[in-house]
């Protein structure tokens, strides 16, 4: 059974956490406890009717102030799929916490309130969704049931939304109208909106296809730990465990350990325990070398006839975490993968405004939240791919030296 991650973004009380809640529980994949809390935070309701909002919002400062602060994460599955769904804030202030929980994210939900239409944040999440490069987007078009289900206020929304996608190069796009209080068009389809011929939310999360989101072509292995057992019976393996985020190995296959640039073949692969002749992303794998070469954690074996670039100077769009501000020449530590190298901020060329797309001045400090186009140098060469063509090696963060907080995420171009 594959696993789909996916995001929801959206203006504030749009009702993310209520469409969170509604697959959650129409999905029937709440516990027990759970459900006998919320039935009992729910007795005062003049129907009686279990809220769905309060099954994501855990923290009980987003539930005195009506809003989600923070990225959360739920898991939930179906026979046919398994989804891991990141809750992001829709605040403007909170432009870090959406770019956390959407960089590993293969979807974006785009919740839009059917009686306001596109608003701000709904181009400010877009644009964050198209420099991510998140492969597929749905438009959840909410509270259908406040608009009285009409067809011509949904065909607006799509008209607007379908000039931002083009304008933003967003080119897979679904939209899927829906009441989440009521679970109109969620689970199952509705009866109320007879005109909407697409599938319910849940089905087309459980059959949309992923599978050609994972590059098999370009091979790429950070080794995470090397084995070395050193035992009487085992004395003399060594291992490479770490798993494949792109591409295909194979048993006899030649290649090359970056950044050193040894050369060598692959004798042996083991997955699940079992030795295999072929292995591909997304599984974790031990990878046997046939000569005897120096190979540590951050080390990435990749097939000799697909290397990536490598460089210690990395153009990057960066978005700054911190509530200290950026300033370029600070030195902080890079991890790309399993490979984590000493770094400095060189130089910054200007900022991005999110709600626009246009480029400002540089001003001589980047604020928590501003994403900026800059220039990181760094101490050894890393091996990397563009982001743009290989989001699984084109993905970094900064990390502060003293507190070792995640300071900046980093989209190498």
């Amino acid at each position: 059974m594959d696993l789909l991650r996916f995001i929801t973004a959206g203006s504030v009380d749009d009702g993310k956490s209520t469409l969170i809640g509604r697959l959650l529980y129409d999905s029937k994949s709440i516990l027990v406890d759970q459900l006998e809390a919320i039935e009992r935070q729910t007795k005062n309701k003049a129907n009686g009717e279990i809220d769905p909002a309060l099954l994501t919002d855990g923290l009980r400062a987003e539930r005195e102030q009506g809003i989600t602060i923070d990225v959360a994460y739920k898991y939930f599955s179906t026979p046919k799929r398994k989804f891991i769904i990141a809750d992001a804030p829709g605040h403007i202030q909170y432009t870090r916490n959406m770019v956390t929980g959407a960089s590993n994210s293969e979807l974006i939900i785009v919740l839009i309130d059917a009686r306001q239409g596109v608003v701000e944040q709904t181009r400010r999440h877009s644009i964050i969704a198209s420099l991510l490069r998140i492969p597929k987007v749905v438009v959840a078009i909410n509270k259908m049931d406040l608009v009285d289900f009409s067809e011509d206020v949904y065909n607006n929304i799509v008209i607007d939304y379908t000039q931002i996608a083009a304008k933003l190069g967003l080119k897979d796009v679904t939209y899927v109208p829906i009441s989440a209080l009521n679970g109109d068009n969620i689970v199952d389809k509705t009866d109320s909106m007879p005109w909407y011929k697409g599938l319910p939310l849940l089905e087309f999360l459980e059959t949309v296809e992923i599978a050609e989101n994972i590059n098999l072509s370009q091979g790429r292995f950070p080794v995470q730990y090397v084995i070395r057992p050193q035992t009487e019976e085992l004395h003399d393996y060594r291992g490479y465990a770490g798993k494949i985020i792109s591409g295909t190995y194979k048993v006899g296959e030649p290649v090359t350990v970056l950044p050193a640039g040894i050369q060598t073949t692959v004798d042996r692969i083991e997955h699940n325990f079992k030795d295999v002749s072929t292995a591909h992303a997304p599984q974790s794998i031990v990878l046997h070398l046939t000569d005897d070469v120096d190979v540590s954690r951050g080390d990435v074996i990749v097939p000799t006839a697909f290397l990536p670039k490598q460089s210690n100077e990395l153009e990057v769009l960066l978005c700054w975490m911190d509530t200290k501000p950026l300033l370029s020449g600070n030195k902080y530590q890079l991890q790309l993968n399993s490979s984590r190298v000493r770094a400095v901020v060189k130089n910054i060329e200007y900022k991005i405004d999110v709600n626009t797309l246009e480029n400002i001045p540089f001003d001589g400090t980047v604020k928590l939240n501003e994403v900026v186009k800059a220039t990181i140098r760094t101490a050894v060469a890393l091996p990397y791919d563009s982001y743009a063509d290989l989001r699984a090696n084109g993905g970094a963060i900064l990390i502060d030296e003293t507190s070792n907080i995640t300071v900046g995420a980093c989209m190498i171009q």
